[in-house]
């Protein structure tokens, strides 16, 4: 399994009424993506020097998933809300071990 996180901090521009969007839009991202095993997201709580405005954590099959999911009608529809306004953006894709992850019965 890969895990997908993105770290974003957002310029000023990035009002309330297009931050809902973008959320609408990662919100319909979740289980309608193939590959994609689950999608959570969230805005940072603590607002220190050093936080970033929002995180998303994704979990794929495979790095295979990652390509579809980053071309998928869904992903590139919310790229225009959020990309014109970042300040900057972190990302990683790292292999978990599902095999430690709680299982969902």
């Amino acid at each position: 399994m890969i895990r997908h996180i993105v770290m974003f901090r957002f310029a000023e521009g990035f009002t309330p009424q297009i931050r809902e969007r973008w959320i609408s839009g990662l919100d319909a991202m979740k289980g309608n993506i193939p590959g994609m095993l689950n999608l959570v997201h969230g805005p940072d709580v603590m607002k220190t020097d050093r936080s970033w405005d929002h995180v998303i954590v994704a979990d794929f099959h495979s790095a295979s998933d990652i390509a579809v999911y980053n071309t998928h009608p869904l992903h590139e529809a919310i790229k225009p809300l959020s990309l014109p306004n970042v300040l900057d953006l972190a990302y990683v894709d790292f292999e978990l071990d599902s095999s430690i992850l709680p299982s969902h019965s």
